[in-house]
């Protein structure tokens, strides 16, 4: 087959129709337009690239849709080519949203749209998430809204920080009763609370975890309580390294009980032993 006739192949089936073929059913709360999660039993595949493109969270496989199908069935190129060439025509189930989409980019960086919005205050409506819906003891909350790390979102939502090693902000995880999601044109680094010396270090996967093991602690003093929100990219990798690599840290795996909480705790063990 001529590259044209594949990059039309690419065209007329995106990787929701291969995914939907295969048994994976889509996780409207924890996708955007941008990134839509994908879940079948442990699997987990994120869409993007408008559904051209995808990668596995849990291992290093990504690529087009032709890719797709040799990951998840195990075969070559000319086989998947073929599955492929049999989609034509399937249309995948359309998402139903529950907020409406940003038609431009925001006008302001991320840094000002962090300063814009204000900090919670005893009732107000992301006070009222954390310490009802989520149970977070108030202490706990006043303590993240003291270190600067938490923002009003909409529609009784939380905006949880994240921080590069200048304390700069890169972006923010977005968590509410109807919503989870993450800054546009943010960038996953590391959420933190605690001591930034502290040579206790913390790493869960949420910032609400975060918060949520600092208060099963009791916010120890000697614990720097950390959040990747959910990803591992190369900046939140060197993030950790660079907080663990201090003589006499101790890195404390704090993720989920389940096949990626495990993978993240692998990544952590391998990290530790690398830096010593």
């Amino acid at each position: 087959m001529e590259k044209a006739d594949l990059e039309e192949l690419k065209d007329k089936v995106p990787c929701a129709a291969v995914l939907e073929r295969a048994g994976f059913a889509l996780d409207v709360k924890e996708s955007t337009r941008k990134a839509m999660k994908y879940r079948r039993d442990a699997a987990i595949i994120i869409v993007i690239h408008d559904g051209k493109g995808w990668f596995d969270p849990l291992s290093d496989g990504k690529g087009d849709v032709f890719r797709l199908v040799e990951h998840l069935e195990g075969v070559p190129f000319v086989q998947a080519m073929n599955d492929i060439a049999g989609l034509v025509g399937f249309v995948p189930i359309e998402p139903v949203w529950h907020r409406e989409s940003r038609n431009r980019e925001p006008d302001l960086s991320v840094a000002e749209r962090w300063q814009a919005r204000r900090k919670p205050w005893r009732g107000s409506a992301t006070w009222r998430y954390l310490t009802d819906a989520r149970r977070l003891p108030e202490r706990i909350v006043r303590a993240a809204i003291g270190a600067n790390v938490l923002r009003e979102g909409p529609h009784g939502s939380m905006w949880a920080t994240h921080l590069n090693a200048d304390g700069a902000v890169t972006g923010w995880e977005e968590r509410g009763p109807d919503w989870r999601g993450f800054a546009t044109g943010g960038a996953k680094v590391l959420f933190r609370l605690g001591r930034p010396d502290a040579l206790r270090l913390c790493v869960t996967e949420a910032a609400i975890d975060a918060m949520s093991l600092a208060a099963l602690e009791a916010l120890r003093a000697d614990t720097l309580y950390l959040s990747t929100g959910g990803g591992w990219s190369p900046a939140t990798d060197a993030a950790i390294r660079l907080v663990a690599k201090r003589s006499e840290a101790r890195l404390v795996a704090a993720t989920d009980n389940n096949v990626q909480g495990d993978i993240y705790a692998d990544r952590l063990l391998a990290l530790a032993e690398e830096v010593g």
